[in-house]
């Protein structure tokens, strides 16, 4: 059995590898744009989609808490 300490650790570090990823994938859709003058919409929708799953979860949480 795993106690609460392991649960909220491994529960922040999956939020922050979530937002670091999502970090990553603006940085690469920014570059892309900067660079190619290039509007590349599937990594726009991905940053999106990541913060509005974001947002939702917290609103979920936050909710039934």
């Amino acid at each position: 059995m795993f106690d609460e300490r392991f649960i909220l650790h491994r529960y922040k570090s999956t939020s922050f590898a979530g937002i670091a990823c999502a970090l990553m994938v603006a940085a690469v859709w920014a570059w892309d744009f900067y660079r190619n003058g290039e509007f590349r919409l599937e990594l726009f929708v991905i940053i999106i989609l990541t913060a509005l799953i974001k947002v939702g979860f917290m609103t979920w949480y936050r909710l039934r808490d």
